[in-house]
């Protein structure tokens, strides 16, 4: 299937409780690292994010995130935010709710060590795919359910890095999410494309902060 890189506006009417935006009139977008994280990569995103003065937030797999507890603490320390991302990585249209609702408890136990009664709950589904039933338990819960305004086609292995880079560039307006990934799929595209995302959305005079 074909996803476009703009969140269509039918979409974003249709997904009641989820939030793709952040309403803003400011020169602010939200750059969002989906998957990690892992070694090698998302220490590299880490240095990039550092020379643009940038704030990113990880939503991460928690089987990536139980590997390794010291990139964790090293995304926070550096300024940045976490969310959960289901402990495996699991498509909310193929799994039953006791058990989406399971996997990402085993995410969030993960993750619990790092946060503070202060950290906002963040969630992401997987590959965008939730029902509302697992949306509605995952608010009374207490999370904000994050998707995303422009996604990068990082993970696309067909794409040239050029294509990721407008992606991005053609698509923002203020408050716009965007989706990249720290996975080894997507690290050639995202080496070659990150630094010139953020040199560009910087040249456009956009503010890069965290979700919350």
């Amino acid at each position: 299937m074909n996803v476009p890189a703009k969140t269509p506006k039918i979409i974003k009417l249709l997904g009641k409780g989820l939030r793709f935006t952040v309403q803003t009139t400011e020169p602010v977008v939200y750059l969002t690292f989906d998957d990690g994280p892992i070694p090698g990569l998302t220490p590299w995103i880490l240095d990039q994010l550092d020379v643009f003065g940038a704030s990113a937030t990880f939503f991460m797999v928690g089987e990536n995130a139980g590997r390794n507890p010291d990139l964790v603490a090293e995304i926070l320390d550096r300024g940045h935010q976490i969310g959960n991302h289901t402990h495996n990585h699991r498509n909310g249209f193929k799994t039953k709710l006791k058990d989406y609702l399971d996997n990402v408890a085993l995410c969030a136990e993960e993750l619990k060590p790092f946060l503070t009664d202060k950290s906002p709950l963040l969630f992401r589904p997987p590959y965008g795919r939730i029902l509302p039933r697992q949306i509605y338990n995952l608010r009374k819960r207490g999370y904000q359910i994050i998707l995303w305004d422009v996604l990068s086609k990082d993970y696309d292995t067909s794409l040239e890095p050029e294509t990721v880079v407008r992606n991005v560039l053609d698509n923002v307006n203020p408050g716009s999410i965007i989706v990249m990934h720290d996975n080894i799929k997507a690290e050639k595209n995202v080496k070659a494309a990150l630094p010139e995302i953020l040199l560009g959305l910087k040249s456009m005079g956009y503010r890069m902060e965290v979700l919350g």
